[in-house]
């Protein structure tokens, strides 16, 4: 009962809205306890944002709105949530509206029901989803920025919807079908969660819920947040209808993603707009791929218009680095 009522007062400090009624909010809070463990976060921008819920496909996702303008979509990766870019959001909020989403299974979106393809998890799914919420918000072409599982939702969606992805950025991911083609031991031992998540349930629930704070303890999961925000993240594998979504969107990258990959692959459909990738400097995809020219060079297969570099600051390099992050991105859309 304890356990139920903190969540309850967390949820309430980040309630969600509905559409037709926007609350207004702000991180102050909670940028001041964990300014000792971020010192190199700026102020610029403006940390206020309105929540809402939209709801979409017999589902809902949850989002945070900053600023006005033009559109910028942001899509949080494992095992975070639209939290992720509060350091990052702000910084485009003057001149750009930023729609910070919750991936379905994540935070406070809805966890549909399955089916034995794993389809409504696949990012096919996924991406379709967010345009319907983009289109309900009135941005029928958006720039789309995304991590980690993010970035391939993304990428998927800049290939599926290339009408509405005007300019494309992702962050520390290459598309699947490459990733599991040059799968190894190295990544196997590196990318856990694509090995365990990805099992026939009930085996990965299991883990994940009776462990939900282990998973920020490896370098998928850990930052220098404070424990306001860990709570906030943990509260997600405390939920067995959110941990058993998130597992089918594993399930999905290791069979139906991979389909969708090799089809578009074998048919040269290529991401058409201007794309960044950005990836973690000494991170995996800074060193396992040298003989492939790098995370670019598998990119460029699939983007002709790609650029990018490696960033400090790990996996997490947007939440752990946002000045950074913040630089390069802003010169990207301004090119």
């Amino acid at each position: 009962m304890a356990q139920q009522q903190e969540s309850m007062k967390r949820r309430s400090f980040l309630a969600a809205a509905s559409v037709s009624s926007l609350q207004v909010g702000s991180f102050a809070g909670l940028l001041q306890a964990q300014s000792d463990s971020a010192p190199g976060v700026s102020s610029s921008g403006s940390s206020s944002f309105k929540t809402a819920e939209i709801d979409v496909a017999g589902s809902r996702i949850f989002l945070r709105r900053y600023g006005q303008g033009s559109a910028i979509l942001m899509v949080h990766g494992f095992p975070r949530t639209s939290l992720m870019w509060r350091f990052l959001a702000p910084k485009f909020a003057a001149d750009h509206t930023v729609i910070c989403v919750d991936l379905r299974g994540y935070g406070q979106s809805g966890t549909p029901a399955s089916a034995d393809d794993h389809f409504p998890y696949s990012k096919r799914a996924m991406a379709k989803e967010l345009v319907a919420v983009m289109d309900q918000l009135g941005f029928p072409r958006f720039t789309l920025v995304g991590h980690d599982r993010g970035g391939r939702v993304a990428y998927r969606m800049a290939l599926d919807y290339p009408e509405k992805v005007e300019r494309l950025a992702v962050f520390d991911v290459i598309p699947i079908l490459e990733a599991w083609n040059r799968a190894d031991a190295r990544f196997a031992q590196t990318y856990w969660p694509w090995m365990l998540l990805s099992q026939k349930p009930p085996l990965p629930e299991s883990y994940l819920l009776g462990a939900p704070e282990a998973v920020f303890h490896n370098p998928f999961g850990q930052g220098s947040f404070g424990p306001e925000i860990l709570a906030e993240y943990v509260s997600t594998f405390r939920d067995a209808a959110h941990v058993g979504a998130i597992c089918e969107e594993y399930r999905a990258a290791a069979t139906i993603d991979v389909e969708h990959d090799r089809v578009d692959k074998g048919a040269s459909k290529r991401i058409e707009c201007p794309m960044l990738h950005l990836w973690a400097e000494g991170g995996p995809l800074d060193t396992f791929y040298a003989n492939d020219g790098g995370p670019l060079g598998i990119w460029r297969q699939w983007a002709p218009r790609v650029q990018g570099q490696a960033v400090k600051g790990g996996h997490f390099f947007p939440e752990e680095n946002p000045e950074d992050t913040a630089t390069l991105l802003s010169r990207f859309l301004a090119a």
